[in-house]
């Protein structure tokens, strides 16, 4: 399920990113403002960066539960003696 909304989330980011890097491409090859382009690259880039890494608000508590689920149900340690 964690999968599903992390594609949604980056879907989100891409929505925003990709004019940026679009009109930064322009800027920087066809208009010859490579500064102002470049920024516009590094900002998409950084867009999609920060939402891979950030861990937002509404993040804490799917963390929490990975946790809480991972401490729950580990794997009951093999018995020595068992001759099974």
């Amino acid at each position: 399920m964690a999968g599903i909304i992390d594609t949604i989330k980056l879907a989100g980011t891409l929505v925003l990113a990709i004019p940026a890097a679009l009109a930064g491409l322009d800027f920087l090859f066809l208009q010859g403002q490579t500064a102002f382009g470049v920024a516009l690259i590094g900002l998409a880039i950084g867009l999609v960066v920060i939402q891979h890494w950030l861990t937002m608000p509404t993040d804490i508590p799917e963390l929490v539960a990975s946790r809480v689920v991972g401490t729950v149900t580990k794997e009951p340690e093999a018995d020595p003696d068992d001759d099974r």
